[in-house]
């Protein structure tokens, strides 16, 4: 493995390209904006998304899709969830045959509702479907372009994929462990964005470490309904994808999706919160997704449906916390909701 393309030079993009560049790969950057372009290749920096971090010389940028992925024998997807399709559709003329693709994307998508592995299945060509793998997990971009040590999860069909996916990203800062729960793995990195902003929310009304562990308790017993009703193991929940990265998401001041929370709960307008922000936090359109996939499935996902009014229908944030701590009584965990799940998952 001599090459790698990351399609996407956002903050993710460029700290993931920055690692396999330090590891020895020649690396190209795809991006379709002249700036970040010019940036990377003149000054070798992205001071646009990752500010403060010289690149290395083996890491440059282009903006031609085809000529980027001709050569790479390692590929990352790591565009922002709602813009997966699009450069899918874009990469998929250029895809050769044994060539790893790595989605390093968390999300779902608005109209469809899928997550990223259906949308890449639906449109990249089924020869490389086969050469799928997802990767998740606690990482915060600037963390990782600091050499802090990081681990993540990849979910493959086969170990085998791992395998070879790990020459190019396994680092002395980076490990690996793997997984071949593709739809509990991709659950847990899309929903805990959701959940994140739900916590941040509960910070911003000035709430302490009572309401935060409740937050991510039971977001991640929403995260594992959804999990299981699409096939995944709540044990795959339990692991890096889910409370590792949720976790990360709900307490750290790096994360942007908290930082949306903590804002709201001020009071401030979603319109105000963005047009601040710089920078995409992917939890403002997941949670409109998660409500609309948890109401297709039959799940009962209270935060997450609180999220969604807080964010789609101006309901106060205050108004949110007061509908949740209002429940009725009922189980910590269904089992009857478990052993259906499970009847699923040996059916498929």
């Amino acid at each position: 493995m001599r090459t790698c393309t990351v399609l996407g030079a956002g903050a993710w993009g460029t700290s993931l390209a920055k690692l396999v560049a330090e590891n020895g790969l020649d690396v190209t950057a795809w991006t379709n904006e002249p700036a970040v372009l010019d940036d990377i290749n003149q000054h070798h920096r992205n001071e646009r998304y990752l500010p403060g971090f010289v690149l290395p010389p083996n890491l440059r940028a282009s903006m031609e899709i085809g000529e980027s992925i001709a050569s790479a024998d390692l590929l990352l997807f790591v565009v922002p969830s709602h813009a997966t399709r699009e450069v899918a559709k874009l990469a998929a003329p250029h895809l050769r045959r044994g060539v790893p693709i790595v989605s390093c994307t968390k999300g779902i998508e608005n109209d469809s509702l899928m997550f990223m592995d259906e949308v890449l299945k639906e449109e990249l060509p089924a020869h490389v479907h086969d050469e799928l793998a997802f990767l998740s997990g606690p990482s915060f971009a600037k963390e990782l372009a600091q050499r802090q040590p990081t681990v993540v999860v990849v979910a493959a069909r086969n170990i085998a994929l791992i395998d070879k996916v790990s020459l190019g990203i396994r680092s002395p800062y980076l490990r690996l462990f793997a997984s071949d729960d593709i739809a509990g793995v991709e659950c847990g990195g899309a929903l805990k964005n959701v959940i994140a902003i739900a916590a941040g929310a509960a910070d911003g009304m000035g709430f302490g470490y009572n309401s935060r562990a409740a937050l991510i308790t039971r977001g991640l017993a929403e995260i594992a309904k959804i999990a299981m009703a699409r096939g995944g193991s709540a044990l795959t929940v339990a692991g890096l994808s889910g409370m590792g990265d949720l976790v990360l998401t709900c307490t750290g001041e790096l994360s942007r999706n908290r930082t949306v929370g903590v804002e709201l709960g001020k009071g401030r307008s979603l319109t105000e919160i963005l047009s601040g922000l710089g920078h995409v936090a992917e939890g403002v359109k997941t949670a409109k997704s998660a409500y609309g996939l948890a109401e297709k499935l039959g799940v009962d996902c209270s935060i997450i449906r609180e999220v969604y009014r807080v964010l789609y229908e101006d309901k106060p944030a205050q108004d949110a916390l007061g509908a949740l701590m209002s429940g009725e009584l009922g189980f910590e965990f269904d089992r009857a909701a478990i052993a259906r799940a499970t009847l699923k998952k040996e059916d498929t």
